[in-house]
């Protein structure tokens, strides 16, 4: 665990053993450390090239942003934010068939775009693949006509990612209440007042639990089937990573479990 910002958390064994309540509520995930690099097109990265097609259109926001103002607007391209290996981070998240996890965003606020996207944030695009099924490959994606200031923190910089597989826990807010005063326990025992090393792992996260800091939780719900949709993957704000989500936050993937195909929700904390 010493690659995780957490290097102080216990183990999940240990967790449960400190309270045993937590093992009906403990969810996979998979954290990922971003380091500056020059990965390849068949690496999971961050602001890396991606493996994607060369016949295959490249994504393309044309919704209204703060650059381009509110009239008619020329498409602009999308760019790579996180790319994720099936091999580098298995689990119950993979569609049947696909091993590639791809995840772009259109690098432009926007005030008000149409739902499942954030208000004052970025307009998001999933892909899933099968790297098998990539032949010729796109060596230079198209680059976007309007895209805000690299400090603004929506342009990340290339970076190799290391995963790590742990155990995540939910937040207090979400836990029964015989269970908090233990829990609560565990975290000033282990990370100290201010530091909550137990539940809601921060970083990189494909999987786990979400936390909250804008609003109360809330659930997400599929539009299509009603199902309650799982936190699929965090994309975090972060320094290496050239990253700035909101006010130093966290944008959500939220996605349906009976079928991804139904679509996604995109939340900012």
């Amino acid at each position: 665990m010493s690659s995780l910002p957490y290097s102080d958390r216990p183990s999940a064994e240990e967790i449960v053993a400190a309270v045993p309540g937590l093992v009906a509520h403990g969810r996979a995930a998979v954290v990922f450390v971003p380091e500056r690099g020059e990965p390849g097109v068949r690496e999971s990265s961050v602001g890396g090239p991606l493996l994607w097609p060369a016949g295959e259109d490249w994504p393309c926001c044309s919704f209204a942003d703060e650059q381009g103002g509110y009239g008619e607007l020329e498409a602009s391209a999308m760019v790579p934010v996180v790319q994720v290996f099936k091999n580098d981070a298995p689990g119950p998240w993979w569609p049947e068939g696909a091993d590639v996890f791809q995840l772009l965003w259109c690098p432009n606020v926007h005030l008000d775009p149409p739902a499942p996207h954030e208000d004052a944030g970025p307009v998001v695009e999933v892909r899933w693949r099968r790297a098998a099924d990539v032949g010729d490959v796109l060596v230079v994606p198209p680059a976007p006509v309007r895209q805000e200031d690299e400090e603004f923190g929506l342009s990340p910089r290339a970076c190799t990612l290391t995963p790590v597989p742990l155990v995540d826990f939910p937040s207090t807010y979400e836990l029964p209440d015989e269970l908090v005063p233990e829990v609560e326990r565990l975290i000033r025992n282990t990370g100290g007042d201010s530091k909550d090393v137990i539940t809601r792992v921060g970083g990189f996260k494909l999987g786990g639990w979400p936390s909250w800091g804008i609003t109360d939780p809330f659930e997400c719900r599929c539009d299509t089937c009603g199902s309650v949709m799982p936190l699929l993957f965090t994309v975090a704000s972060h320094d290496v990573a050239g990253i700035t989500v909101g006010r130093w936050g966290d944008l959500r993937v939220f996605g349906c479990p009976v079928d991804l195909g139904h679509g996604y929700w995109f939340d900012v904390q």
